[in-house]
């Protein structure tokens, strides 16, 4: 198979814990590129995060962000694919975390909004290069669009969370977890598959065609939706059971080895 179309999640997959990416694994990428293969991001961080990642690897396609309620250009910034989470389920769930005290983030014109400053959300400004701003006035936000809404949590309770919330939620909104103590909330055609199949079917190649990576759960439809599904060693273990190939770790050059593989047609240098 002739793959045209390599989708990376970021976070522990592209980057390794050192929250790089290897010299390696940038290389390969390039090689790939020079092919004619089109490489995009594909993860739940947000555009101005995910572009800036985008950016050091020289990437010039549309990346998918936002779990996959926002494609966007890096050249222009152009929109080319955009799903909100709705509004009725945005007030439910807004709701339901001042019931129980939970902490929430949302996410409008690509800002990132939270009710005040805690180490939840230094947090995860940390780990995203992105700032944060504090509107203790959620009820002046809820109502705008938002690609996402998230809840920061430890990974019992969020589990517990997720369940209360689907039946209440679940039938218009996606809930998945990008890693233990994140869990996020999106529009139901706001998945990482979702869009996949818009950036294929905007690159002329079809789904046999497209390689996708990732570790955490809610790369679980990119990796149905591809043709070859590829989980990283250091995934969670029901996407491995799910995937195609199963690859090294972040921190052992698991992109690389996949491109190495199945792209370049030669096994990985160690």
């Amino acid at each position: 198979m002739t793959y045209k179309l390599i989708a990376i999640d970021v976070d522990d997959t592209l980057l390794n814990d050192d929250i790089q990416v290897s010299e390696g694994t940038r290389a390969a990428l390039v090689e790939a590129i020079a092919q004619g293969v089109t490489v995009t991001l594909a993860t739940g961080r947000m555009y101005a995060s995910a572009a800036k990642i985008a950016r050091q690897i020289e990437l010039n396609v549309p990346i998918i962000t936002y779990q996959g309620s926002l494609v966007k250009t890096l050249i222009d910034g152009e929109v080319l694919y955009e799903r909100s989470v709705p509004d009725d389920a945005a007030r439910e769930l807004f709701a339901y975390c001042a019931r129980k005290g939970l902490h929430l983030q949302l996410y409008v014109d690509d800002q990132l909004y939270v009710r005040e400053d805690n180490e939840r959300a230094q947090g995860y400004s940390r780990l995203s290069n992105i700032p944060f701003i504090v509107e203790p006035d959620f009820e002046r936000l809820i109502g705008q669009p938002m690609n996402k809404m998230l809840i920061i949590d430890e990974p019992q309770l969020l589990d517990e969370v997720a369940r209360e919330l689907a039946p209440l939620i679940g039938d218009r909104v996606h809930i998945t977890k990008s890693k233990p103590h994140y869990l996020e909330f999106m529009h139901k055609e706001g998945t990482k598959g979702d869009a996949l199949r818009f950036m294929a079917g905007h690159i002329g190649c079809t789904m046999d065609e497209v390689i996708a990576i990732g570790d955490s759960w809610n790369d679980r439809e990119m990796l149905e939706a591809a043709g070859l599904g590829v989980a990283m060693a250091n995934a969670v273990e029901p996407l491995k059971a799910i995937a195609d190939y199963v690859t090294s770790s972040n921190n052992e050059e698991g992109v690389r080895h996949v491109i190495e593989k199945f792209v370049l047609g030669r096994p990985v240098l160690t």
